[in-house]
């Protein structure tokens, strides 16, 4: 039966049933129910002691006597409470339903069976509605089974295709398959050497597994089989990309770098730095194409490294250009680049959609002519009537703000080839991730920050806490230092009852009076230009407080701000919440971020904030971060289609995952066109699937 046969044709479905499996599960064919599969197993090969059960929630299973069985309570609130015994405790079973016919059959003294949820109450542990069967030797044998459990919906259970409903379904499909059907993809060598179940046998065993020992095997095989083929692809595409991709050859270093190196650089490089440079240095003088992406955390230092390697286009006679995603970042990278690079003779223009008339004119000119040595802006950089003279290295900044369309509008802009391409992000990835989401590119990680950076003190607080952090404030603002105090949202919704910022900025306003203080407040439905001006207020000092949104989460630069307040710092990602630190401890003194919380918090909450008070290491928080939220909602993952994974998980399966683009390198570095005969699976599956998944991260 192919796989590829439309869902509706398997026993048991039908037009109806087809039509809720599509719309619900995204099941259309044999193929998409085959790869349904189970979120969790009810494991009944064994059988608790009633001593040993103690954790709430979870499904156990006990054999024991029934000694008690009485109803309690009247009406409405009748109950049924037995008690079943083993050897090791006692356990209360209760029924609010169907009460006479159980008191009339189940029988005190006798042994049963019993499978349920376990509670608490006062102390003591319960199952309600637990399913009971009397023992005899048959149902000894039969209780013994490791169910499957499906995701499902309301709608789904509607039409009989709960999870017990779909488990009679995959049955079924399973039933009418054979080997033929599902082909191994693997070669057999692969499999010997790494010890793996067949495909054939890890798809059946996935659904209906015997024991934890065949589901432990059936899982291993898909996750590295899915993995496996993933990196397979992004490394054919990373190969296939510098083989074609001819580039710019940079040889020279000459006067503006060494200029800059020299007489400009106000610090000592970083160890890491140097190293990045050195690869980019290679890259440019290689004769392909670069396609390189910079890792640093906050402060790490990159818009320095990215200036060095635009001068190397320069000494080159090459201009260059730096993307950033709001206005406000662009402007803070051209006032910054420009005040690094001083007197030292190099052209630098910014322009933005907020660039009008003649002063747009006369940098689209000196564009044109390469008097313009580089170019700082938005997207505006990508539009058809900007045109450069030479074109050599593009920077993107923050990049996964930027759709796969605008990126690769810039690669058209180059001289007859491609620029090259340096793309830059703050948000510091997983290895895991950045193994996925950038296997085709060339990855440099800056992990060391400036010398002289004093690590920003991070502290937890409750509300209870608020007039001592409202005294840290005074403190600081007594300093001559600003202040942040960021809020999750604007205005109070029914559900939610976070503190909001509007509420906020007037309490704040309260605690903080004019003249002695002056507030600042930017949030996302303000105007572009009254929120410039806000935000520009506190750039220059004129306000000790800036109470906003996440809005600055990226593109605010006040060395002078010491201070920032996350309010309801649980509703906050971890990832969010590093970046929103990073707005602080931009200068030489002590910085502090103070998490505010409501007292009750969930665990994750807990681990959450508790990370963030021990580490101030980005790449420590963002495997914290994948482990606890999955990849897919990883920031800026959601754009790349390659994580819709069935099976594997890059926040736990990271050791698999390093295996299989170890072996798939290997196996691409012996047979680059999967051309000898024990590759023929690869290459069939390959061929079956799409050679060219897309890759967001590439810029072409």
């Amino acid at each position: 039966m192919p796989l590829d046969t439309a869902i509706e044709y398997l026993k048991g479905v039908g037009p109806q049933r087809a039509e809720v499996l599509k719309k619900e599960l995204g099941v259309f064919t044999l193929g998409d129910l085959l790869f349904h599969f189970p979120f969790r197993y009810i494991d009944r090969t064994r059988f608790h002691r009633i001593g040993e059960a103690r954790t709430e929630g979870e499904q156990y299973q006990f054999k024991g006597i029934l000694r008690r069985i009485e109803v309690l309570g009247e009406g409405r609130v009748k109950r049924l409470v037995a008690t079943l015994r083993d050897d090791s405790g006692v356990l209360e079973l209760i029924w609010f339903q169907a009460i006479q016919w159980l008191e009339r059959s189940l029988v005190v003294g006798k042994e049963y069976v019993v499978f349920g949820r376990l509670s608490e109450f006062n102390g003591r542990f319960n199952i309600s509605h637990p399913e009971m069967e009397e023992v005899s030797p048959d149902n000894l044998q039969s209780a013994r089974t490791f169910d499957p459990v499906y995701p499902s919906t309301d709608k789904l259970t509607q039409k009989g295709l709960d999870a017990k409903g779909l488990r009679k379904l995959l049955r079924t499909l399973l039933d009418g398959l054979t080997a033929a059907d599902l082909p191994e993809t693997l070669p057999d060598a692969l499999l010997a050497g790494y010890r793996m179940v067949s495909r054939w046998e890890a798809l059946q065993k996935i659904h209906f597994p015997e024991n934890q020992s065949e589901l432990d095997a059936a899982t291993r095989r898909l996750k590295f089989e899915e993995l496996f083929f993933l990196q397979l692809r992004l490394l054919q595409i990373r190969r296939r990309r510098k083989d074609a991709s001819k580039g710019f050859v940079f040889e020279k270093i000459g006067d503006f770098f060494n200029g800059f190196f020299r007489e400009k650089l106000p610090f000592e490089l970083t160890g890491a730095q140097k190293r990045v440079l050195k690869e980019i240095r290679a890259d440019l003088a290689a004769g392909q194409q670069m396609n390189r992406l910079i890792q640093g955390d906050v402060g790490s230092g990159k818009t320095v490294v990215a200036l060095m390697a635009m001068l190397m286009a320069l000494d080159n006679g090459y201009q260059a250009c730096l993307m950033a995603p709001t206005e406000i970042l662009a402007q803070q990278h051209f006032a910054g680049i420009s005040e690094l690079l001083g007197e030292l003779g190099v052209r630098v223009g910014f322009l933005s959609g907020g660039v009008k008339g003649k002063k747009r004119e006369a940098i689209l000119e000196q564009l044109v002519t390469g008097e313009l040595h580089i170019v700082i802006g938005t997207h505006a950089l990508i539009e058809d009537w900007v045109v450069f003279r030479r074109l050599g290295l593009a920077i993107i900044d923050e990049q996964h703000r930027f759709g796969v369309e605008q990126r690769a509008a810039l690669w058209k802009k180059g001289a007859g080839l491609p620029p090259h391409v340096l793309v830059m992000t703050a948000t510091p990835i997983p290895r895991t991730l950045a193994m996925t989401l950038y296997g085709d590119l060339d990855v440099s990680v800056i992990d060391e920050l400036p010398p002289g950076r004093k690590p920003i003190t991070t502290l937890h607080k409750t509300e209870h806490h608020r007039l001592r952090v409202q005294g840290i404030m005074r403190e600081e603002i007594a300093k001559g230092r600003q202040v942040y105090v960021v809020y999750p949202m604007i205005e109070e919704t029914e559900k939610a009852d976070m503190l909001n910022l509007m509420t906020g900025f007037e309490a704040l306003s309260r605690d903080f009076p004019i003249p002695e203080y002056q507030i600042s407040i930017v949030h996302g439905k303000m105007k572009a230009a009254d929120k410039d001006f806000e935000m520009q207020r506190f750039v220059k000092g004129e306000t000790q407080i800036m109470v906003a949104t996440t809005v600055i989460e990226v593109g605010v630069n006040v060395p002078n701000a010491s201070v920032m307040i996350i309010e309801n710092a649980e509703r906050f990602g971890l990832s969010q919440l590093h970046q929103l630190r990073g707005r602080v401890g931009r200068g030489a003194e002590q910085s502090f971020c103070i998490l505010l919380s409501s007292f009750k918090l969930s665990a994750d909450g807990r681990e959450r904030l508790q990370t963030m008070v021990q580490t101030n290491d980005g790449f420590v928080i963002a495997e914290v971060d994948l482990r606890l939220r999955g990849p897919g909602n990883m920031e800026g993952t959601q754009q790349s289609g390659m994580l819709r994974f069935h099976i594997a998980d890059l926040g736990r399966d990271g050791q698999i995952l390093a295996a299989a683009r170890e072996i798939a390198a290997k196996i691409l570095e012996a047979d680059p066109g999967l051309a000898a005969p024990e590759h023929l699976r690869l290459r069939t599956h390959l061929e079956a699937t799409g050679k060219e998944a897309r890759v967001w991260s590439r810029i072409s």
